[in-house]
């Protein structure tokens, strides 16, 4: 059984009326102290599927009342004895979660997406020596540099934001995340095209030409790795576990895009550009659509209402640009077989 424990500190001229309402939710163990004359201490032992309904509650009275703080730490161990009652009711519990989508708390979850939002000097270390271990890697026509440097490549973070901030009708968030992505692509590009000044391309590479056109497949593989993307974020999974199969619909592509324009191969640059523009789309559809499934929302009505409609426009928006993306792609392999 996974827990989390809430600690929640309230004034006292709002515990009674705060009191009644938090022990109305399921709980565990539930457990009052007073912090100082002024306000009171409430520890409140949860089931970590039950967590986002208390956190929506407090979050609702912190937001018009001061004096409200509310902290989430995660259980690792809780022992005490269970009665008979109990014990069925727990089996009885597994089963039914096993049949649903497991996630964090969209207050967790988002926590650790604002995080991978934004500009770090780590995030841009990360990418300049990822670029680099590619660009390497498909000069020396080497698979296993190449996936070497996707571990390292933190290339998720950004475009899974980009999905769980529509969700939210975050547009701050998604103009942060959109920023990020655009950061990173620009700086793949500038190292993978300066290589090309001292390198010649690797036009024999297998593992370079397979990036310099696009088929239905990679969309396919694109889908797939946003799903396995948004999963592991929604379970908060270490990003390495996912981390090599989004970068592999989005780090090489990049990678070769900025080589071909460096060498002036026109034909090929427009190949890789469309294999990265569907990649990008098909991981933020995927995402969407994953954290959508999930039941991500925001609490307040205005907010509400607002992510409805982002949710709706960006679904929208996105498949569009992957259709029109899958119309190129048929339309530049008919081309390629005249």
């Amino acid at each position: 059984m996974d827990l989390q424990l809430i600690e929640a500190y309230i004034p006292n001229k709002y515990f009674e009326k705060v009191d009644e309402s938090l022990q109305n939710h399921p709980h565990v163990s539930y457990w009052v102290s007073t912090e100082s004359k002024d306000r009171i201490l409430v520890r409140i032992l949860v089931k970590t599927n039950d967590t986002e309904k208390i956190l929506n509650y407090l979050e609702n009275i912190t937001n018009v009342v001061e004096g409200f703080e509310v902290l989430l730490f995660p259980v690792q161990t809780y022992i005490r004895r269970l009665t008979e009652e109990e014990k069925e009711q727990e089996e009885k519990e597994k089963e039914e979660d096993s049949n649903e989508l497991q996630r964090a708390s969209r207050h967790e979850l988002l926590g650790s997406i604002e995080k991978s939002s934004h500009i770090t000097l780590t995030y841009t270390l990360l990418i300049i020596l990822s670029a680099i271990v590619v660009t390497i890697g498909f000069i020396k026509n080497s698979e296993a540099v190449i996936i070497g440097a996707m571990v390292i490549a933190p290339m998720l973070g950004p475009v899974i934001s980009i999905g769980f901030s529509s969700i939210l009708g975050n547009f701050q968030l998604v103009r942060s995340s959109s920023f990020t992505l655009f950061y990173a692509i620009m700086i793949v590009l500038g190292i993978s095209i300066l290589f090309t000044l001292f390198f010649p391309v690797p036009t024999d590479s297998t593992e370079f030409t397979s990036r310099t056109h696009v088929n239905l497949s990679d969309i396919v593989l694109a889908l797939a790795s946003g799903t396995a993307g948004a999963l592991s974020i929604l379970n908060q999974l270490p990003g390495s576990f996912v981390g090599v199969m989004v970068a592999v619909a989005l780090l090489p592509p990049t990678v070769v895009l900025g080589m071909t324009i460096g060498s002036a191969m026109w034909q090929e640059a427009y190949g890789s550009m469309l294999l990265l523009m569907g990649n990008i789309n098909s991981v933020i559809l995927a995402a969407i659509i994953v954290f959508s499934l999930s039941g991500i929302r925001p609490v307040k009505w205005d907010e509400v209402h607002k992510a409805k409609t982002s949710r709706k426009l960006s679904i929208l928006f996105v498949s569009l640009t992957i259709i029109l993306l899958i119309i190129a792609i048929i339309f530049s392999q008919r081309v390629d077989l005249v």
